[in-house]
């Protein structure tokens, strides 16, 4: 039963996602705080938390951002902020996902099981996925990345990447040579239907390539290719 971390200094908030969370048979922990949300993972990291931006004690994007050094679990970020360049602050901090209040629950409990459908399939804790032809292991001039092992390296030193991070750059690794444009790679990772104004897509990217130590106006692994998308070579 997956254990869901609810961040949320609102209680009507916090009620009302645990509510529809474990209608839908979740586990839910809810913390008012950074402090008490920090407490809570130590003690035992949840499979997805959902996180406030504004908090009394530390603002949602610190706390995403502290989380992200010794974990890899799902986050997405709720706030009542609207603005472009919030949606982008978290993505590029380590959220997989933004939801912005008011927001419909079932929606919201959808974007829960997307993500952790998608956790479950690239942590190799979850559940196998069936064998198919594809290889399971890509070594690309120094990147090394491995499906069953769910490891990134570069130059033998391993790059600690989110389920989500990790599915990007597998899904560009699997088309290495060929220009994957963002409407594709946004719909095999996120599984939704893509729109011309969503940032998701570069941010994400611009988060891999931080990892990877890549130079923005001349990366080595994932290339844009202007008005088309991005490439592997």
């Amino acid at each position: 039963m997956p254990d869901i971390l609810v961040v949320d200094d609102e209680q009507e908030i916090a009620d009302l996602v645990g509510v529809y969370l474990r209608n839908e048979a979740f586990t839910v922990r809810t913390a008012a705080t950074a402090a008490q949300a920090l407490e809570a993972i130590r003690q035992s990291p949840p499979d997805l938390a959902l996180l406030d931006v504004m908090l009394p004690d530390m603002d949602g994007f610190a706390l995403c951002q502290q989380i992200r050094r010794d974990y890899l679990f799902p986050i997405i970020m709720l706030t009542a902020r609207v603005q472009d360049m919030d949606k982008i602050t978290g993505l590029t901090l380590g959220a997989d996902d933004y939801i912005t209040k008011p927001f419909n629950p079932l929606e919201l409990v959808a974007r829960v099981k997307g993500q952790l459908r998608r956790y479950i399939r690239y942590n190799p804790a979850g559940t196998a996925a069936p064998a198919t032809a594809e290889p399971e292991e890509y070594d690309l001039h120094g990147l090394t990345i491995a499906k069953n092992s769910h490891k990134c390296t570069l130059y033998g030193k391993e790059v600690a990447l989110t389920p989500l991070e990790f599915s990007i750059l597998w899904y560009l690794c699997s088309h290495h040579g060929k220009v994957v444009s963002s409407e594709e790679l946004f719909e095999a990772v996120w599984g939704e239907k893509y729109l011309d104004s969503n940032n998701t897509v570069m941010s994400h990217i611009a988060r891999l390539r931080e990892k990877l130590g890549e130079a923005p106006r001349h990366p080595k692994f994932i290339k844009t290719v202007w008005g088309v998308g991005y490439t592997v070579e």
